[in-house]
């Protein structure tokens, strides 16, 4: 399964939709997508992950990097997902003490 990562400006936020399987070999789009948005001076940047199917280690790595650029910025980076195998590793690696995390892009939003 491929990635597809798409962005769009919400209310004050960026919004990174992300669909399909964040691996190494598909991690690196995520990571430019989540750049070009710091870029765009987004102060809130959130990621929807409700289509992702699956994450790895490289995955989870570029949300934590993407979350150290937007706190070094002043901003902050939200994560949105509802997938109980999704958000179990985040609870398993202790993510979820890190990210705010909400299971609906409309609280992310209004957070």
């Amino acid at each position: 399964m491929e990635l597809e990562v798409s962005s769009r400006r919400e209310k004050d936020a960026c919004v990174v939709s992300v669909s399909g399987e964040v691996d190494v070999y598909t991690s690196p789009s995520l990571k430019s997508a989540l750049i070009a948005g710091a870029e765009e001076g987004c102060d809130l940047m959130v990621v929807d992950m409700g289509g992702v199917a699956f994450i790895d280690s490289s995955g989870l790595g570029v949300l934590v990097g993407a979350l150290r650029r937007a706190r070094e910025a002043g901003g902050e980076l939200r994560v949105v997902c509802d997938k109980e195998s999704i958000v179990k590793i985040f609870r398993i690696t202790g993510l979820d003490r890190v990210f705010p995390m909400f299971s609906k892009l409309d609280q992310a939003l209004g957070a």
